[in-house]
């Protein structure tokens, strides 16, 4: 193995290690509250939990909003089902599969190359 092969090889563990430390550990860190699109398409409305859900009132562009059809996929709202206690695991998969699929496409365009 030559020595750039290897300089890369360490940098690609360094950079998967960091990435994974990131989404497993300092996602829980993670603020809670709405981020700038979220609050401002809730502006004018008052978020109002209720026996089914939460309930907009007020007069927002948020009103017309409706789930996206992936909201019941197993890794949405950056949780696993809906499990905020299980934030950091969803990451580190969300992590390897990116990885995964990085990886795979990578081979794809270096076989293509003459």
């Amino acid at each position: 193995m030559s020595t750039s092969s290897r300089r890369r090889s360490w940098f690609l563990v360094g950079f998967a290690v960091a990435a994974l430390l990131i989404a497993g550990v300092l996602s829980y860190f993670a603020s809670s509250s709405p981020d700038g699109l979220d609050s401002t398409t809730l502006r004018g409305c008052e978020v109002v939990k209720t026996e089914t859900g939460e309930q907009l009132d007020g007069s927002c562009i948020a009103q017309g909003a409706t789930d996206h059809h992936l909201s019941s996929s197993p890794f949405a709202g950056y949780s696993i089902h809906g499990d905020g206690a299980l934030t950091g695991v969803a990451g580190i998969l969300g992590v390897i599969a990116v990885f995964v699929v990085a990886g795979l496409l990578f081979r794809l365009i270096a076989r293509r190359r003459p």
